[in-house]
């Protein structure tokens, strides 16, 4: 039975991350805004077959509960093996474009609150030297794009301060995984038209379950995004920046 920490565990993918965690009779301690949504996600799960579900209702952008939620989540578990922060807000790019104050809230709630969290777990998982940190970033931090700069500004900052972690729990029995998502069919992205690289909620779930089972570093689900990004990646600047993306 592994104890685990979820963030953001009303969130669809979260949820569907959960429930095969459920399944294997693991132990939960889930997180969410929403106190209706968590109550039903945690329903959901002791029927799935948890051996312990708590929960607890906060705001990511309550900075001041971090450091005690995390320790009650250890202490409640009796520690941690893996913790799982899965939250975030798709921002509306133009609407952020004219406003300071709507672009620091969304940098707020997509960057700086995880990596509030992140200080603090890294504290508890340094201190008991074993154990996963896994946190979903996006494919948007990969290269700065007119349609979604300020959410991939946020996911890019996290994606190079996991970096910075991982190397500095390197050495101890600590693993740090970056999971960067692609498009993921999900309330979050119901006013997109889909196609075929958009993935279901369970699809990108299984990808996460396999990647924390695997103690991977750096993972993209689904896994063709590697190459889809890394194409992106090279395309020359004066070229890029003509580019409607």
């Amino acid at each position: 039975m592994r104890k685990i920490l979820i963030v953001g565990a009303s969130s669809a993918i979260a949820h569907a991350t959960a429930r095969l965690y459920a399944n294997d009779g693991d132990a939960l301690f889930l997180i969410a805004r929403d106190k209706e949504k968590l109550a039903a996600v945690s329903d959901d799960l002791k029927t799935r077959g948890a051996s312990r579900v708590f929960t607890r209702v906060m705001d990511a952008l309550d900075f001041d509960r971090h450091e005690a939620i995390i320790e009650e989540a250890f202490t409640l578990l009796d520690g941690l093996d893996i913790a799982l922060v899965a939250y975030g807000t798709l921002p509306d790019q133009g609407k952020c474009e004219i406003s300071w104050e709507l672009t620091r809230k969304e940098l707020e709630i997509n960057c700086l609150s995880t990596i509030s969290l992140l200080t603090r777990l890294g504290i508890y998982f340094r201190r008991q030297q074993a154990g996963t940190i896994a946190v979903l970033s996006s494919v948007a931090g990969d290269r700065g794009r007119k349609s979604n700069y300020v959410y991939g500004t946020a996911k890019g900052a996290v994606s190079i301060f996991l970096q910075g972690l991982r190397n500095s729990l390197h050495g101890s029995a600590v693993n740090v995984i970056t999971i960067k998502l692609g498009f993921v069919d999900t309330p979050m992205t119901a006013g997109f038209d889909k196609g075929i690289l958009w993935a279901s909620p369970e699809k990108a779930a299984g990808g996460i379950y396999r990647s924390v089972n695997a103690k991977k570093d750096l993972v993209y689900v689904p896994w063709f995004w590697r190459y889809v990004m890394t194409v992106i990646r090279l395309i020359p600047e004066r070229i890029f920046k003509r580019l409607k993306l």
